[in-house]
């Protein structure tokens, strides 16, 4: 006996079209969402999402899931690294996905005990991810007790179209200045610890100076403080009718950084990228950035080895 026609298993016909119209609402958004974010052009011509979504600290039983939801919101530059232990959960996201690699950005970055095993631990993580190349490859810390990220970055400059972009993360101007004393290619990009209370000017002068783009890891404060308790953040976010995290990423935009907030909770992966509609008056970005204390979060770079 056909049920079809009966309502049991199907809408009505004025239900099926809101369905249908729903779902195409649902990609559009996704779609704007993922071209509404500004490109970035690095000193080597190719070019970055701005936004991005980060997986540090996400247990590697969940990155999948994760990821996967990072990518239906709309993001397209996923940084997550060999540390982390999560780079197979994130190749699974990305395989499953069905978004064209093409339109994928796709950062790992190299542990301090690899310093002197370039080529092997770069392939261990292409095959955790799946994938046949990465569109940045970052030299984790420069660990300059012992004093091996000179040579680990020429391990990366090695690398060639396997690595579209490579580039160092936490970074001092001191380890800028040896590591360009002997490099072929100038870093693509400088990722550090970067927020209102930790604007680190000395490594975003030295970064830019040499023309490396910064890249904002923790650029909420890690949890540190509470932004909506600093009135500028407060202040800024009620003007313009947002939270106190989309201030703040905004303030990073603004500046020109890269930046990658990290969330496991849905509602604020959207929440994160709803951050193009508005944007802060120079009066605005001034009182944030005058939250600086030097206010670290993360392991000093001279100290972590």
């Amino acid at each position: 006996m056909s049920v079809v026609g009966t309502g049991q298993f199907f809408g009505s016909p004025e239900e099926e079209r809101d369905k249908l119209m729903q779902s195409l609402m649902d990609q559009k958004n996704k779609l704007s969402k993922s071209e509404g974010i500004p490109l970035v052009t690095l000193n080597d011509g190719k070019t970055i999402p701005q936004l991005g979504f980060g997986v540090f600290k996400v247990d590697p039983d969940e990155a999948e899931r994760v990821v996967t939801e990072a990518l239906e919101v709309g993001y397209r530059h996923i940084d997550t690294a060999a540390i982390y232990g999560n780079e197979e959960g994130v190749g699974r996201a990305i395989a499953k996905s069905g978004i064209p690699r093409e339109e994928l950005f796709i950062t790992t970055k190299l542990w301090n005990d690899r310093h002197l095993d370039v080529e092997a631990a770069f392939e261990e993580s292409l095959q955790k991810l799946g994938l046949d190349y990465v569109d940045l490859y970052l030299v984790h810390w420069p660990a300059p007790k012992n004093d091996n990220y000179v040579a680990a970055w020429k391990g990366l400059e090695k690398l060639g179209d396997r690595a579209r972009s490579i580039g160092v993360c936490n970074f001092l101007p001191e380890h800028l200045e040896k590591l360009l004393a002997e490099a072929t290619t100038v870093p693509a990009i400088n990722q550090i610890e970067l927020h209102p209370a930790l604007q680190q000017r000395d490594a975003v002068e030295a970064s830019l100076a040499a023309g490396i783009t910064v890249e904002s890891w923790g650029p909420l404060g890690q949890g540190r403080f509470d932004l909506g308790a600093e009135e500028p953040i407060a202040a800024a976010a009620k003007n313009h009718g947002k939270t106190p995290a989309q201030v703040v990423i905004r303030w990073h935009l603004q500046n020109g950084f890269v930046v990658f907030p990290k969330t496991v909770t849905k509602s604020r992966m959207v929440e994160n990228i709803d951050v193009f509609d508005f944007k802060l008056s120079d009066e605005e970005m001034a009182a944030i950035t005058a939250l600086e204390r030097n206010d670290r979060g993360g392991s000093h770079p001279n100290d972590l080895n």
